[in-house]
């Protein structure tokens, strides 16, 4: 049996460089801490929205990857027009 013989990859010319830096990645968790890092803050339905997430898994991850894994405080206030909304402190 042959060996195939070598190709190169016909969308990477040689001479580009391969290592450039990439954009960095928006991971939900990320949008979920912006949006609780606004003044006004977040509902969860506003979470769920900006995620695609269903609102217990927004709450879920509120509870275990922001609060447990990254250690930082969710304060939730009851507000007249928009019901319960979240903030970082």
């Amino acid at each position: 049996m042959a060996k195939a013989a070598k190709t190169t990859n016909p969308e990477t010319p040689e001479d580009q460089d391969t290592s450039a830096p990439k954009a960095q990645r928006v991971t939900k968790q990320q949008i979920m801490m912006d949006m609780l890092s606004r003044p006004e803050g977040a509902t969860i339905e506003e979470l769920a929205e900006a995620t695609g997430w269903l609102s217990h898994t927004c709450r879920g991850a509120m509870s275990g990857a922001l609060k447990k894994k990254l250690g930082l405080t969710i304060t939730s206030e009851k507000e007249d027009q928009r019901g319960r909304v979240y903030r970082l402190s």
